[in-house]
């Protein structure tokens, strides 16, 4: 019995274990951040940008990182790049916890941000290096069940954890999951493309200067004027660099980013349903919880609990995405009903008010488990299908960084929506930044929540305007390929 027991755990079993953990672990603390973000700026003095950085840097670094942990993943080996990710997760972790300032935080999610990029790039490339066929399909079915659970609960457990023991716990319980993904890795086997080759150091290092750019462009933009001098001038160095790397990658012999990837029709309709799917539901998960807190007088506890109601779709519904597709169902089908749900939902959580009770908002929550669910089940296994072996490093790299970028220009455009239409209603700049992070003044009180009201009914509104969009692009980009007939 012992033996036909020890012969079930395979390699690849106990490889999806490792990187189901982690695709556990690490969605929890991102969604579990924006709970404690109050009690973080109350206790360290900060407020509004400077509070936001707490989040937008952790997604700023593992979004310009994420690529180029794929890629050397495939070069250097898939296990490897995953385990000093998990040892750098470990080192951010722990210095969050014990960061007596805003500025030694800030760094230290930058740490806990590089890193996450090596653990979610590296665990999707083990995942499409030890999967093939419907085998990948369930398994990141699971990965898709595995990551909307701790989308789902992070701000539950980050709730419970800033009541009871205060903002530094919900740092620390995650350094120790760190250590058992490093320890996990000595369960794996070593995965690499089969042929050896330089890595392609010039093009890492202009894609991670250029996107770094990028997105602090995005962040700094209303802050700076979107038109004065030092913005032009950003934007100029990211599209020279945008350029450079462009040049660098066709004349690589085995560039970071292969560029022959965006001549398929189908696999940039998936690019387009990540971003679609990430753009949906990345804006309401990081600020709806300051939104309860301030405006509705929730708790910590009780706001990360309304988060849980995404929970049931999720669980299930990527396993369902992968049932469908394997039993014959189009995956394009599959993915057009899900990014339509995701589209629903923001329009559905228009009806917020500063009374709306937990019934009021388990229909659209719902309705956004559900899209995220179905989404998060597919995009993954049906991009890697469509390119070489050796590119599922790089593959899931870029999908995880295609993600991670459009999180992080949602957190920016998301608050900056917020904070642009608050300070029209406000006159203050200042207090917009702190009214659309949970703090509202008593004495004006009232106006200060329906005007935070106000700005979210109209960002929702935009949010939805976009996934419908998102949604018809990839319907399009998405249409069977013509087989040699022509049909």
């Amino acid at each position: 019995m012992q033996t036909t027991i020890h012969s079930r755990v395979t390699p690849e079993a106990l490889t999806l274990a490792v990187v189901l953990i982690g695709f556990l672990a690490l969605p929890m603390s991102m969604s579990g951040t924006g709970v404690a973000l109050p009690q973080i700026g109350a206790e360290l003095d900060a407020s509004g940008a400077r509070v936001q950085w707490i989040v937008s840097a952790y997604f700023l670094t593992a979004s310009a990182f994420m690529l180029v942990s794929g890629s050397l993943g495939d070069l250097l080996g898939r296990r490897r790049i995953y385990r000093v990710g998990s040892l750098l997760y470990v080192l951010g972790s722990i210095g969050s916890a014990a960061a007596p300032g805003i500025g030694l935080l800030l760094m230290a999610r930058v740490v806990t941000g590089l890193g996450a990029a090596a653990i979610m790039a590296g665990g999707g490339a083990l995942i499409g290096a030890n999967f093939s066929g419907k085998a990948r399909v369930r398994a990141f079915a699971a990965v898709g069940t595995t990551a909307g659970i701790g989308l789902a609960i992070g701000p539950t457990l980050s709730g419970w954890l800033v009541d009871g023991f205060g903002w530094r716990a919900g740092f620390a319980v995650f350094a120790a999951v760190g250590v058992i993904l490093a320890a996990g890795t000595l369960l794996m086997r070593e995965t690499r493309a089969d042929h050896k080759a330089r890595v392609d150091w010039a093009g890492a290092l202009v894609f991670i200067v250029a996107l770094a750019l990028f997105m602090l462009t995005i962040t700094q933009g209303a802050n700076l004027g979107w038109f004065s001098a030092k913005m032009l001038l950003l934007i100029a160095v990211v599209l020279s660099l945008g350029a450079v790397f462009i040049a660098i990658e066709r004349g690589a012999a085995n560039p970071v980013l292969s560029l022959a990837l965006f001549t398929s029709r189908r696999f940039v309709g998936w690019i387009v349903a990540a971003i679609t799917m990430s753009f949906a539901f990345g804006g309401i998960l990081a600020f709806l919880p300051t939104y309860l807190q301030g405006a509705a007088s929730y708790t910590a506890a009780r706001s990360g609990l309304v988060m849980l109601m995404p929970t049931a779709p999720m669980l299930v519904m990527p396993l369902v995405a992968g049932l469908l597709v394997n039993r014959g169902i189009s995956a394009r089908a599959v993915i057009t009903v899900a990014l339509a749900a995701l589209a629903a939902g923001n329009f559905w959580l228009t009806t917020l008010h500063a009374g709306a009770t937990p019934v009021l908002l388990l229909g659209p929550l719902v309705t956004l488990g559900i899209g995220m669910g179905l989404a998060s089940g597919t995009i993954d296994a049906q991009a890697m299908n469509d390119v070489l072996p050796s590119q599922t490093g790089m593959v899931a790299g870029l999908l995880n960084t295609v993600r991670g970028t459009t999180q992080a220009l949602v957190l920016a455009i998301f608050g900056a929506g917020l904070i642009g239409v608050l300070t029209i209603a406000l006159g203050s700049p200042e207090t917009a930044g702190r009214v659309a992070t949970g703090y509202v003044d008593s004495g004006a009180s009232a106006h200060q929540v329906d005007a935070l009201t106000t700005a979210w009914r109209l960002v929702l509104g935009a949010t939805g305007v976009l996934c419908t969009l998102g949604a018809l692009l990839a319907f399009v980009l998405l249409r069977p390929v013509p087989d040699a007939s022509g049909k």
